[in-house]
């Protein structure tokens, strides 16, 4: 089942996100001493955006949280964040989680989306290419840790 993530969620979304990232930050997830469950209920309460959460046997398995960056056209929305617990990897979560992302992008007139994937993330580049995502050959990289990738929500 996919559908909205509760503020009383925050502290499992901060656990899910802090296990799917261990596994591509070698050296340590960064801001490891962070307020996550803070942050995550600021972004669940957030007007502007949504969080939106896989839970099978009612349990969280894959989050995703996205919004119109400030600055940019009101048609184009932006992935922050898309984790997958890694104990359900290759299940099919992230796809599904993906899809009901589309949906809702679909929903609310977005045209393009936008995400920053870290450059050594190989697995999440490969799930976000069998998306359709694509570098961004408008939005290059500011630093050697990310990549920029864009995707068409209308399928243009």
């Amino acid at each position: 089942m996919i559908r909205t993530v509760l503020p009383v969620e925050a502290e499992a979304v901060a656990g899910l996100m802090t296990r799917a990232r261990s596994t591509y930050y070698p050296d340590g997830v960064p801001d490891a001493d962070a307020d996550w469950p803070a942050r995550w209920r600021q972004a669940i309460e957030r007007p502007d955006g949504q969080v939106l959460c896989a839970v099978r046997d009612a349990r969280l398995t894959g989050i995703a949280s996205f919004r119109t960056p400030r600055g940019a056209p009101a048609e184009t929305v932006k992935l922050f964040q898309f984790h997958v617990d890694p104990d359900h990897w290759r299940a099919g979560v992230g796809t599904a989680l993906h899809a009901a992302c589309l949906e809702q992008w679909r929903a609310d007139g977005k045209r393009t989306a936008v995400l920053e994937v870290h450059a050594g993330n190989h697995r999440a580049q490969a799930f976000y290419a069998r998306q359709g995502w694509v570098r961004d050959p408008e939005t290059p990289s500011g630093d050697d840790l990310h990549l920029n990738l864009r995707l068409s929500v209308t399928g243009e």
